[in-house]
């Protein structure tokens, strides 16, 4: 019989709950450069409409699945609903080679934590987004050299 060390214990309790934890504590809070992000819809639908294309900063949105979007090369592509408005709409783009998240499905909950696009012309070689805006980066960061993002969907954590 192994007998295992209190902290070994507590690491593999946290470790085994971070998948069903929200934002906000633990490995999955959003953060920018050291601070600490709140949900901010209304932010990101501001950017969307006064900013130019091209824009970017970090953000954490939450919302409801509206569109799926057909796969592209491993990248999950969907529309999350954010506010009251027809055109209150973010794109998510969430990169499978960090781990499987299931597809989503129309109305499913998310949220999303990372690096906010205003997407409305074709930039870098990159298409627009269908949505005008994008987050994506939505996963840990794998040197450490850039802030480590997240999708919630349905209450589980996925890119962390």
């Amino acid at each position: 019989m192994k007998v295992l060390s209190i902290g070994t214990m507590v690491l593999g309790l946290s470790l085994g709950l971070s998948a069903f934890a929200s934002p906000g504590g633990g490995s999955d809070t959003c953060m920018d450069h050291g601070n600490t992000l709140s949900v901010d819809n209304e932010q990101a639908l501001q950017w969307k409409a006064q900013q130019q294309s091209g824009f970017q900063s970090r953000v954490l949105i939450s919302g409801t699945v509206d569109e799926v979007f057909p796969d592209e090369t491993g990248h999950r592509h969907f529309s999350l609903k954010i506010g009251p408005n027809p055109e209150d709409h973010i794109e998510v783009i969430y990169n499978e080679s960090f781990g499987a998240m299931p597809l989503p499905v129309q109305g499913d909950p998310a949220e999303a934590c990372g690096d906010y696009i205003v997407a409305t012309q074709s930039n870098g070689g990159y298409t627009p987004s269908p949505d005008g805006a994008l987050v994506h980066w939505v996963h840990r960061s794998p040197n450490g050299n850039h802030d480590s993002g997240f999708v919630v969907l349905n209450g589980t954590v996925y890119g962390n």
